[in-house]
């Protein structure tokens, strides 16, 4: 037996009994550290371990207290965050993968952490001396500047990959390549300003996102990921082709909590993955499954990858309110999975796990309702206007509460530590990510070539909308590839949208926009880690499960275009709209969202009712794609070629049966 076939049948075992043994864990955290950098971990014991988990615990602690008790001024409390989380990275994080040593930190470590600590307390002590001088900072200065940023680069690396680094490295060398800007300029922006690497990414992280990061690591301790699949299974899984359908409901739920498309693949995947394919479902099309839906937890409110706060502040508009306007894009989205995966088994012929394996839902959810209650906490204080850091605080503190319900659940001293010591570890390539994104962001205002990135696209387009925004549809999805999604936004805010807002479509569609397509890169080939990692257990070829998953994640390309074009799907509405007016426009895009997803969805996979014949397909996509305009004559031209196509296909599927 190959190691892949044994691979798939401890997987599926696992999948049956819904644990996972120590064989199993080992081996998705092969599969973790192979496709996800976060996992790409040094190995300590003893009290090497107790010391680096007390300076994990050190961190988290200083973050929450950074938020809630002191009042530190932005260039203490931003570069110390910071330097604090690079040599974080240079602890955790070895040079390169497959480090196998245990406890050895080697010599040019520390080094780097040294040369770390130089830079970083220099800036914080003598900030207000820098302040003064303004550009006139000294050699030495400009010597621990190089510093601070090739550190928080390597970081980078180390924690996030190289995708990231080469887009930042591609931006300061095109700052010095211009010959406008002294060593010295550019070294004060980048380091000792709030526009560079310690800019608003660094801000927002250190006060909203690290504290949504913790709240996510103690509402994962709660149980809260066991109780969404279980969930999932009682809904969906004893229909056709049941455990597909409870991969999407699942990861849809873990997504709201989960801030790693590759992390939520594979938590998720490791159960669903294994029961997709003993159902019937091919490998490949199993493991694109667990991707696309895993890959939309990215998307899904109220957390939305900690992006959403990035995104509150960039675009200018309250946390409550993108949550609220995100609902009905994610919607859409997931029900296009949906929609393909019902279709393939249909096509297959599948059937769903039998009802008595399953758990029953009113049961369960009687059992374990409570577990919500952090989530619909926070959600509802962030709504009635209470500070976010304020309400992450209290939702966590939920966390801890609810777990006291049942003792299989309850958080003890050690798990509590876990929770604070799994919450820094996650914030650290989520830091320095945030970090090296803000050089991005400090060369594009330095130099002004965002500007210049604007006029080229816009003079591309010819001044043609749909144009301009399948531009930026492709620069979204190339910068995004192998980018973490909260640094991911940042590349796309600062690049991409204001191509958007200049043609003329609202701030937050425009951030919305490139917000999606840019996330969409961890399924889009040739580097869609995500797929890959479902493939990984799936024991299926990478490439093609990453085409499934584009394929079956069809929805994300299209749903953008929707609410670009009329923006009413994220209830943005023009001055002096009437309530009437507001309701009809929302009545109207969701049936002619949802019918012409529906019939692009049965033109890809051919099949409804029977198989789908290639010019039929074809005028069902047509007609699907007819309804992404908002013109209503565009909308009845599409209605009538997907209805009519349909009514077709039953008439064929009906005669086949008579015929029978």
């Amino acid at each position: 037996m190959s190691n892949i076939d044994k691979k798939e049948e401890t997987l599926e075992a696992a999948a049956e009994t819904g644990a996972l043994d120590e064989s199993t864990a080992e081996k998705l955290q092969e599969i973790m550290e192979k496709y996800d950098r976060e996992s790409n971990v040094r190995k300590y014991t003893k009290k090497a371990k107790v010391a680096v988990r007390s300076l994990l615990i050190a961190f988290t602690t200083l973050c929450i207290l950074m938020n809630l008790v002191f009042s530190w001024e932005e260039r203490i409390r931003r570069p110390l965050f910071l330097g604090f989380a690079v040599v974080l990275v240079f602890l955790v994080f070895p040079a390169k993968k497959g480090s196998k040593r245990v406890n050895h930190i080697p010599l040019y470590d520390i080094v780097m952490i040294l040369a770390t600590l130089a830079s970083y307390l220099y800036f914080v002590i003598n900030f207000r001396a820098i302040i003064n001088r303004g550009i006139m900072i000294s050699q030495t200065e400009i010597v621990l500047g190089i510093i601070g940023i090739l550190v928080a680069m390597e970081a980078c690396r180390r924690a996030v990959g190289i995708p990231l680094l080469v887009v930042a490295s591609a931006f300061i060398l095109y700052a010095f390549a211009s010959g406008d800007y002294s060593l010295r300029l550019i070294i004060y922006n980048l380091f000792y300003t709030t526009t560079g690497l310690i800019g608003t990414p660094i801000s927002v992280c250190s006060t909203y996102v690290v504290l949504f990061v913790i709240f996510g690591a103690f509402l994962e301790k709660t149980g809260i990921s066991d109780f969404f699949i279980q969930l999932a299974n009682s809904i969906a899984g004893s229909s056709s082709g049941g455990p597909a359908k409870v991969a999407v409901i699942s990861s849809a739920l873990c997504g709201m909590v989960s801030g790693s498309s590759v992390g939520n693949t594979v938590t998720t995947g490791a159960v669903t993955i294994p029961l997709m394919k003993r159902t019937g479902y091919q490998p490949e099309f199993a493991g694109a499954v667990e991707a696309a839906a895993s890959t939309g937890g990215q998307i899904m409110p109220p957390i939305m990858g900690a992006a959403a706060f990035l995104m509150a502040e960039m675009a200018g508009v309250p946390y409550g309110s993108i949550i609220a306007r995100a609902i009905l894009p994610a919607a859409l989205y997931f029900s296009g999975i949906f929609i393909m995966v019902h279709l393939e088994a249909k096509r297959l012929g599948l059937r769903g796990i039998p009802r008595e394996e399953l758990p029953n839902f009113f049961a369960l959810f009687k059992r374990s309702w409570y577990l919500l209650f952090p989530l619909v906490l926070l959600v509802w204080m962030i709504l009635e206007g209470r500070t976010m850091s304020r309400s992450a605080m209290v939702a966590t503190v939920a966390c801890i509460a609810v777990s006291m319900v049942r003792k299989e659940s309850r958080m003890t001293l050690t798990t509590f530590l876990d929770a604070l010591e799994g919450g820094a570890r996650s914030s650290l390539s989520v830091a320095v990510a945030c970090g090296v994104a803000g050089l991005i962001s400090g060369v594009i205002t330095m130099t002004g070539l965002g500007q210049s990135i604007i006029t080229e696209i816009v003079k591309l387009s010819g001044g043609h909308l749909i144009i301009a925004m399948f531009l930026t549809m492709i620069t979204c999805i190339v910068l995004g590839m192998g980018v973490p999604t909260t640094a991911n936004y940042i590349i796309m805010a600062t690049t991409c949208a204001p191509i958007l807002t200049r043609m003329g479509i609202p701030m937050l569609a425009a951030h919305m926009f490139v917000f999606y397509f840019g996330i969409v890169a961890d399924i889009t080939p040739p580097v869609a880690l995500a797929a890959y990692a479902g493939s990984a257990i799936a024991g299926s070829r990478p490439m093609k499960t990453a085409i499934n998953a584009t394929r079956l994640a069809i929805a994300a390309f299209i749903v953008p275009y929707i609410f670009g074009l009329n923006p009413a799907m994220l209830f943005i509405f023009d001055e002096g709209t009437s309530t009437v007016s507001m309701v009809v426009q929302i009545i109207q895009i969701v049936i002619t969202s949802f019918v012409g997803l529906f019939g692009v969805s049965c033109g890809i996979s051919r099949y409804v009712y029977t198989k789908v014949p290639v010019w039929r397909a074809a005028l069902l996509i047509v007609g699907g794609l007819l309804m992404i305009d908002p013109g209503t004559f565009t909308d009845l031209i599409g209605l009538v070629l997907v209805v009519g196509l349909l009514l077709l296909q039953r008439r064929d599927s009906q005669k086949m049966v008579h015929a029978g």
